[in-house]
């Protein structure tokens, strides 16, 4: 069974750091409204939930995914490129050792985010962005080069982080807005979609995504692709920079 390690919003959520969006106000109670409906998707779709400890002085701990990234069976540990962000690392380590998650950590002078790094097959695409740099990007090439993984660097100036910009379908089409991704030609099989918030999608399955609800005509077009689209609101954290990827971490058995 599948497992998704998830961290519910700090109180605190309204004061989480922006990059490229004007600070407008958060609801904090229809955020928590909002995680919920998220965690219950992957609840109904077979998803064994296991939630990590609450790090309320962390303003950002619910984008859980920025401190660590799956590799089938290995879990890469962050170091994330926002100074108010480090300490959530520790709750999350704790986590991975308590489920029994080999891990390796990046260490400084190395920055990662989890949002800056797309898995397409075996190739590892990074943002290299204001929360990522290249000793981070160097140290995951190290980890990941003797299990089978790809590293390339891609540029992002546009939007936070990669994730914000481009994900992908799971036939391994990069999906994107185009006016927020720096270089489509990066990615061998690019999509444009018509929404800024449609760029972001979770695979739940071979042929079963998961987006945000404020993307309708982004969702009609996967769907004429042949793809199940399973939709939520996550308004509240797209207001934060945030999507449906960075919400959660997903454990699987292969990756």
């Amino acid at each position: 069974m599948p497992r998704l390690l998830v961290r519910r919003p700090s109180p605190r959520l309204a004061e989480g750091e922006l990059t490229h969006l004007d600070r407008v106000p958060v609801d904090p109670d229809l955020a928590l409204e909002q995680w919920q409906a998220y965690v219950d998707v992957y609840r109904r779709h077979g998803w064994d939930v296991v939630e990590v400890e609450a790090a309320d002085e962390h303003a950002d701990g619910v984008f859980i995914e920025d401190t660590v990234v799956m590799f089938g069976d290995l879990a890469v540990l962050t170091r994330p490129g926002a100074d108010s962000r480090r300490g959530e690392i520790d709750t999350t380590r704790a986590a991975l050792e308590r489920a029994g998650i080999p891990y390796v950590a990046i260490a400084e002078p190395g920055t990662l985010d989890g949002g800056d790094v797309l898995k397409v097959g075996r190739t590892v695409y990074v943002g290299r962005t204001l929360r990522t740099n290249d000793a981070g990007i160097a140290q995951l090439r190290d980890a990941l080069s003797l299990r089978g993984w790809t590293v390339v660097a891609v540029p992002v100036t546009k939007v936070l982080h990669l994730k914000s910009g481009v994900t992908a379908l799971p036939d391994g089409t990069v999906v994107g807005y185009e006016p927020l991704v720096d270089d489509p030609g990066a990615y061998p099989e690019f999509l444009a979609v018509p929404e800024e918030h449609g760029t972001a999608v979770v695979v739940l399955g071979p042929d079963t995504v998961l987006m945000s609800s404020d993307a309708p005509a982004t969702a009609e077009l996967y769907r004429s692709r042949g793809l199940e689209v399973i939709t939520t609101p996550i308004s509240e954290f797209e207001k934060l920079e945030g999507c449906v990827t960075c919400l959660s971490v997903r454990v699987r058995d292969q990756d």
